[in-house]
């Protein structure tokens, strides 16, 4: 959730004029932690909510997503969105439930919407605060990642609000020292036995033991690579000694036998003396290891996904920790990632966790949207199986749109491949808002275990969507962009054709109405009326 004074579609746009570049750093491996296999189903407080929520409303949700219907439907999160938690962290300086609204604590409330048969999400920020300023995760991960892993808590959404990115600036090293953990004595390798490569390169400096030092490991341009030679399998101290030169934060990554990345971060300096050490520890095979040290943040987008890699990887740590420290299966935490688009986290989101948001905040609006959807549906490629594209949390029944602007939502983001998050008031749900959300036809589409995106065969006033399902048929979505109605005639030829689709040629094929629920047999055209606004959607074999 992003606050923004511009106007929501002037805002939006500039969004979409914003590319950022992604330097090809750090893990290429899918996050793989067993979970969203298909889009996540739940609800969330902050489309109808936002800072007006307390233990009682959600526990209240809770039990009207029970009696209405929806956990058979297969929804299965209740998410606290953010004002869940106080401004004061407790004595151990770990987040807290909100001393008054949440009075019993979140432990409890997870304890109590379990017992109905629902999972629980909770929320914070990649950033110092939150976007309501409460406190938030950056450079807490850690500490906060075993916190809600210790609640029991099986979703977690991470916003971008008060972000601080990492340095595109790097130390400058004139040597490394690799020392047993536990032991007094190391080896001191010299810069000068380091590989440079890129803009890497020796300075002088008669005052250095080494005479010379590394520059140019700045912005992801040079690197210094040192082979280090152990005895043993296990843990070491790397000592990275640096020139101070620079009141400004520094980070460099040491990169280990080419796969396994270590952080050192060095705070503005103060020249008291001309030189500093700093220490990480890292594990060593036994024989030759090569350290490189480099900076990877060339673009803000590089710092983005490295936080939230790395808060993916806590959560993932802190899970595994407490399922040991219970003696208990471990309860994997579904890792939302909420950084709004900027820095296309498509193209990197697979890497850091289970979902990943697109764009900026929704609104109950139609052209904001059309808008979010256009976007999305060019992004098909990014998403699949335990990793989705993420356009927001859904609208249907909020603000003022229309019923076949309800379905349209609801129909789009199914075929997207989109979570399904609902924000609308549960409590106080019209059959007609309920009949959308819980239609097994459509929610079948989303949930389709080959899960592929639909991808946009045509585009005009009519869009074409089309998106294979794991039994060799096809969904064929019909979206009718204008407000009036419009007759459509869609030649068969025209899905055959693309091969993403994978349907086969046939003389004839069994079509089914996903809303109507009513079949009918086609050849060679598909022909459909369809409402200002609205979508046809088919399932064809």
């Amino acid at each position: 959730m992003k606050r923004n004074s511009m106007c929501p579609l002037c805002y939006i746009k500039q969004f979409f004029a914003r590319p950022q570049k992604i330097s090809n750093i750090y893990s290429e491996e899918p996050y793989g932690n067993g979970v969203a296999l298909t889009p996540p189903m739940g609800w969330s407080s902050w489309n109808t909510f936002r800072n007006k929520i307390d233990q009682n409303l959600i526990y209240d949700t809770a039990v009207a997503m029970k009696e209405k219907g929806l956990i058979e439907a297969g929804y299965q999160f209740i998410n606290l969105d953010d004002n869940w938690h106080s401004s004061l962290r407790d004595e151990n300086g770990d987040l807290q439930g909100d001393l008054t609204t949440f009075s019993e604590g979140i432990p409890a409330l997870i304890k109590k919407i379990n017992a109905l048969g629902l999972k629980v999400g909770v929320y914070s920020s990649n950033g110092t605060n939150t976007c309501e300023d409460l406190p938030a995760s950056l450079y807490r991960e850690r500490q906060d990642a075993l916190t809600v892993a210790g609640w029991g808590v099986e979703y977690f959404k991470y916003d971008f609000c008060h972000n601080i990115p990492l340095s595109k600036y790097a130390p400058l090293p004139y040597g490394i020292t690799i020392a047993k953990a536990g032991e007094a004595d190391g080896k001191f390798y010299t810069c000068l036995d380091a590989k440079l490569s890129g803009l890497a390169r020796f300075m002088f400096d008669d005052e250095l033991p080494t005479g010379k030092y590394i520059s140019g490991l700045d912005r992801n341009v040079g690197a210094a690579e040192f082979t280090v030679n152990v005895e043993d399998d296990g843990e070491y101290i790397l000592t990275v000694d640096i020139v101070k030169r620079g009141k400004y934060e520094k980070y460099l990554m040491a990169l280990i036998n080419g796969k396994t990345p270590y952080v050192i971060s060095v705070p503005p300096q103060k020249v008291f003396n001309k030189t500093a050490r700093f220490q990480v520890k890292v594990n060593l095979v036994s024989g030759d290891n090569t350290v490189k040290l480099f900076n990877p943040i060339h673009t803000r987008a590089d710092s983005a996904m490295l936080q939230y890699q790395y808060m993916g990887k806590m959560l993932r740590e802190a899970a595994e920790k407490v399922a040991a420290e219970n003696n208990a299966p471990v309860k994997p935490i579904t890792y939302s990632i909420c950084e709004w688009g900027w820095n296309q986290p498509y193209k990197w989101g697979m890497t850091a966790g289970n979902l990943w948001r697109t764009t900026p905040d929704i609104r109950p609006i139609w052209p904001w949207i059309k808008i979010i959807y256009n976007h999305t549906v060019k992004l098909y490629k990014y998403a699949g199986v335990g990793g989705w594209n993420d356009p927001d949390m859904l609208e249907v029944g909020n603000g003022k749109l229309t019923y076949d602007e309800n379905i349209s939502h609801f129909t789009l983001w199914c075929m997207m491949c989109a979570p399904l998050i609902l924000g609308n008031d549960l409590r106080e749900m019209p059959q007609n808002v309920l009949d959308i959300v819980t239609n097994k036809n459509l929610i079948a589409v989303n949930q389709d275990s080959l899960g592929k995106p639909a991808k946009r065969i045509i585009k005009g006033t009519v869009d074409v969507l089309v998106k294979p399902l794991s039994d060799g048929s096809v969904a064929v979505c019909l979206f009718n962009k204008s407000r009036f109605t419009k007759k459509y005639n869609l030649n068969m030829d025209k899905i055959i054709g693309d091969e993403y689709s994978a349907l086969k040629k046939a003389a004839e094929y069994e079509v089914t109405d996903l809303w109507k629920d009513t079949s009918e047999k086609v050849s060679a055209t598909l022909s459909a009326e369809i409402n200002g606004h609205g979508v046809r959607v088919f399932k064809i074999k």
